[in-house]
C-alpha cells in the first residue's frame, strides 16, 4: 500500500513540475524576442486619396499591407484572390489590421468587378480600395523601399507591410536558417510577392505574426524599443 502511494505521489509531482520546467524554459525566450525590422521610414499618407464609399481611410494607427493592381484590376485577380485568402482571413481579426489596395482612378467598375470576386459574401470591412491619380500613386509608391518599380500599368505583384507609424516592416536579412547555415550571401526582404503562394503563406505570415506580437507586448509594457533592428542597420 505504501509503495503505491509513494508511486502516485511521484506521478503526481511529475505532472505538476512539468508544466512549471516548461514555462521556465520557456521564459528566457521573451528576452530574446527580435522584432520585425524597420526597412524604411516616412512612407507617405493617403489622406488624398479616395473610396467609393467615401471613408477616409489612412495608414496611420493602423497596421497595414498595402497592395497595387493597376489600370486593369481583374488582370491581377490572382494575386488579390491569394492575399485575400492567405493573409486577409488569417489576419482580420487583429486590432488595427486593414489591407489598402490602390488603384487608378477610373478604375472603379473594374474594382466592383473584382470585389465580387474574391468577397463571395464574407465580412470585408479591413478591406479597402482607393483610387488616386497617377502622380499620386507613384508617389506613394516610390516613398516605399522596393527593389523594382511599377509596371507601366501602376501595377506589381508584390504587397508592403506597414505599422502603425509610417515605418515599412520587412527583414534587413531575409535567409531562413538552412541558407544561413548554407553560408548564402545575405538579401532584404522589402516587399512580398503575391502570385508565389509559398512567399506569403510563409515568410509573410510569419513576419505579420511577428508584428502582431511585438504591438500586443508593446499594449502589456513588456516591449523594448532599444532591441528594435532600426533600417540604419541596413548595409549602405
Amino acid at each position: 500500500m505504501t509503495v503505491s502511494t509513494t508511486k502516485r505521489n511521484i506521478v503526481l509531482g511529475i505532472l505538476f513540475f512539468l508544466p512549471v520546467a516548461f514555462l521556465l524554459m520557456l521564459y528566457p525566450a521573451k528576452h530574446n524576442y527580435i522584432p520585425l525590422d524597420i526597412v524604411n521610414e516616412r512612407v507617405s499618407e493617403i489622406n488624398q486619396f479616395y473610396s467609393v464609399e467615401g471613408d477616409t481611410i489612412q495608414l496611420t494607427n493602423h497596421i497595414t499591407v498595402i497592395g497595387f493592381l493597376g489600370k486593369t484590376p481583374i488582370k491581377n485577380a490572382t494575386a488579390a484572390s491569394n492575399l485575400k485568402e492567405l493573409v486577409y482571413d488569417k489576419f482580420k481579426g487583429f486590432k488595427k489590421f486593414q489591407i489598402v489596395i490602390v488603384a487608378p482612378v477610373g478604375t472603379e467598375e473594374d474594382i466592383t468587378e473584382l470585389n465580387k470576386e474574391i468577397s463571395t459574401y464574407e465580412d470585408m470591412r479591413f478591406w479597402h480600395y482607393v483610387f488616386a491619380n497617377e502622380n499620386q500613386i507613384n508617389a506613394l509608391y516610390n516613398s516605399l523601399k522596393s527593389v523594382s518599380d511599377l509596371r507601366d500599368d501602376l501595377s506589381t505583384d508584390n504587397v508592403f507591410i506597414v505599422d502603425k507609424d509610417l515605418n515599412q516592416r520587412g527583414r534587413i536579412d531575409g535567409r531562413e536558417k538552412k541558407e544561413i547555415e548554407a553560408n548564402k550571401p545575405e538579401y532584404s526582404v522589402y516587399s512580398y510577392n503575391t502570385i508565389q503562394v509559398a512567399d506569403i503563406k510563409n515568410k509573410m505570415s510569419e513576419d505579420m505574426r511577428i508584428l502582431f506580437t511585438e504591438y500586443r507586448q508593446k499594449r502589456k509594457g513588456r516591449f523594448d524599443d532599444s532591441n528594435t533592428r532600426r533600417a540604419n542597420d541596413l548595409k549602405q
